[in-house]
């Protein structure tokens, strides 16, 4: 069975950094677009970054220039490294994968989610 399980994460004053990890385990033929969201209170849950398989980077909203999100594809590892976070950052963030496992085709998996909380 695929999981994906994250670390990380925390309480950080404005202007810190954090970084966030996850971790694809189980049976895994191959991993393709990877990607962070995030979800404050109250309001819908919004991608943050992505990496494509082969490496493309795209970041959205307030991350462009902040953030940075890297990819290790022979530790099957996914990491977001914040940079300057302000209090608007303040959400769970949950790691994506689009995952192709044997006997189970491709399917979308989810990180359980992490609290990151920026102080003002």
């Amino acid at each position: 069975q695929v999981q994906l399980l994250q670390s990380g994460g925390g309480l950080v004053q404005a202007g810190g950094s954090l970084n966030l990890s996850c971790v694809f385990s189980g049976s895994i033929s191959r991993v393709g677009t990877v990607a962070w969201y995030r979800q404050a209170p109250g309001k819908e849950r919004e991608q943050v970054a992505r990496v494509t398989s082969g490496g493309t980077t795209d970041y959205y909203g307030s991350a462009e220039g902040r953030f940075t999100i890297s990819r290790d594809n022979t530790k099957n590892t996914l990491h977001l490294q914040m940079n300057n976070l302000k209090p608007e950052d303040t959400a769970i963030y949950y790691c994506y994968a689009r995952i192709t496992a044997p006997m189970r085709g491709t399917n979308d998996y989810w990180g359980q989610g992490t609290q990151v909380t920026v102080s003002s």
